[in-house]
């Protein structure tokens, strides 16, 4: 049996002319459809239009209503709908938790089940981090001194074979340390992962040289500046006085949400008084390191590198300007020059 199905439309008319001559004309931006009249091209919907400014805050110069006129991870972005006024402003918004990024990296916590001894991974741990060889300059060194043959990809798995256990100690120790301090530092360097630019988000306290904080993102937008100072108040319950970036706009909301207390400066030049010449500088030595990689294979490993070296830079690294201590000891962190030597893994 053939069964036939008959659709019956009632027909639209145009509220202006009356015309029954009408067509389809897209969506509205509450996704209602409208319609254009083919002889007074007036356009209009069937349905009620809803509210454009229900719960919207007024504008604060012609006290008229708003929209939205651009919507982001942070905050929302608001436009007077006054085309005379046309003035915005954006407000903050509550963020979502699930854009927080974490990593389960497999680590190991001794020297157990390796084939070689435990004074040769340390050797090769310093020089890649430290020394800035490559593995193939690695496993000539230790071919030209101990007369041992280790492949480049034995020595590429040992530089990552500890990055959970550096990262548990990191945020073990980092809570219980001192970064009252005057000033902080947040900026941004570019990486290569995977041929594709990325960009190394950083923040850094100024009286010890600690990095606080880093987020490694695709994007130079707000939601990487979030999570770079709310990965920060995770960690530790200080908060500066200052803090210092450059005038890029993503960091505006993301120090107004998780630090309204500090005084968000902006630096136009680095001759200024207030400048981002500390974090420069730590970038000059990440940049030094960087280069003998070529850039990282993917964003797993680039992240678990790069959370290494960090340790390596706040917990082992002794700078000169310091007096030889490392970051973490000028802010407080307790252990001995033995446990530098052993990146403190025993």
């Amino acid at each position: 049996m053939l069964c036939i199905i008959i659709y019956t439309f009632e027909k639209i008319t145009c509220p202006r002319c009356f015309s029954t001559d009408i067509y389809r004309f897209g969506k509205n931006n509450f996704g209602i459809q409208k319609y254009q009249c083919k002889h007074c091209k007036r356009q209009f919907t069937l349905e009620k239009p809803i509210s454009k400014n229900k719960g919207y805050p007024k504008c604060p110069i012609c006290h008229k209503a708003t929209y939205i006129w651009h919507k982001y991870d942070t905050y929302l972005h608001f436009k007077c709908g006054n085309r005379k006024c046309n003035y915005s402003f954006k407000l903050p918004i509550e963020f979502d938790p699930k854009l927080l990024k974490s990593f389960n990296f497999k680590t190991k916590m001794s020297f157990k089940r390796f084939r070689h001894p435990a004074n040769i991974i340390l050797l090769v741990l310093t020089l890649y981090y430290d020394g800035n060889s490559s593995t193939r300059a690695i496993k000539r060194i230790l071919k030209a001194i101990f007369n041992l043959t280790v492949s480049h990809v034995t020595i590429w798995n040992w530089t990552k074979s500890f990055v959970g256990w550096f990262n548990y100690i990191s945020n073990k120790i980092i809570p219980f340390l001192n970064f009252n301090s005057d000033e902080w530092h947040a900026d941004e360097t570019y990486v290569k992962v995977k041929g594709i630019d990325y960009y190394l988000w950083i923040l850094l306290d100024s009286e010890t040289r600690f990095i606080i904080s880093f987020v490694l993102s695709l994007s130079r937008s707000s939601t990487p500046a979030y999570q770079l100072f709310k990965n920060a108040t995770f960690l530790t319950r200080a908060s500066p006085a200052m803090i210092i970036t450059d005038n890029w706009d993503s960091y505006n909301q993301a120090t107004a949400l998780n630090y309204p207390n500090s005084v968000h400066h902006k630096y136009s030049a680095f001759s200024d008084d207030l400048n981002n010449n500390f974090i420069e500088s730590f970038n000059k030595t990440f940049k030094a390191w960087y280069k003998t990689k070529k850039g990282f294979k993917n964003f797993e490993s680039a992240v678990a590198l790069i959370t290494t070296f960090i340790y390596y830079y706040n917990f082992l690294h002794e700078h000169s300007s310091l007096n030889n201590l490392t970051p973490a000891m000028v802010a407080g962190a307790n252990y001995s020059v033995k446990d530098i030597k052993n990146w403190m893994l025993f």
